[in-house]
C-alpha cells in the first residue's frame, strides 16, 4: 500500500469518525455549541466503539475462515476472502490512526510552555 493510498484511507476514516460525532450529538441532543464540554466523553465512546468495531470484523473473518476449513456447505472461499481483507484493512486503519495519536501526543510534550 502505498502513502497516497494510506493517506486517502486515513483522511476517509478521519471524515467517518467526525461524522459519527456529530450524529451522537445530535442522538443524544446536545446543542453543537455545548460540544466542547462534552468532547472528552464523546471521543472516549467513540473510540471505544471504532476498536469494538474492528474487533468485531476480525471476528467474523475468523469464525468464516473456521467454517469454510470445516468444509460447511453455506460459505464459498469469495465471501472468505472478501472478509478476511475487510478486516485487515480495518486493522490497518485503527493501527494508522493509533500511530497518529501518538505523533500528536509526543509533538504536544515536545513543545516548550
Amino acid at each position: 500500500m502505498n502513502t497516497i493510498e494510506s493517506s486517502a484511507q486515513m483522511n476517509k476514516l478521519l471524515e467517518d469518525m467526525r461524522a459519527l460525532r456529530l450524529e451522537a450529538m445530535r442522538n443524544h441532543v446536545i446543542p453543537i455549541d455545548h460540544a466542547e464540554k462534552t468532547t472528552q466523553a464523546s471521543f472516549g465512546s467513540l473510540l471505544s466503539s471504532a476498536v469494538k468495531s474492528v474487533n468485531d470484523i476480525q471476528k467474523q473473518s475468523s469464525d468464516l475462515q473456521v467454517a469454510f476449513q470445516r468444509g460447511d456447505s453455506g460459505i464459498d472461499i469469495a465471501q472468505v476472502m472478501m472478509t478476511s481483507q475487510k478486516a485487515g484493512i480495518a486493522f490497518q486503519a485503527a493501527t494508522q490512526v493509533r500511530n497518529k495519536f501518538v505523533e500528536a501526543y509526543k509533538e504536544i510534550m515536545n513543545m516548550p510552555i
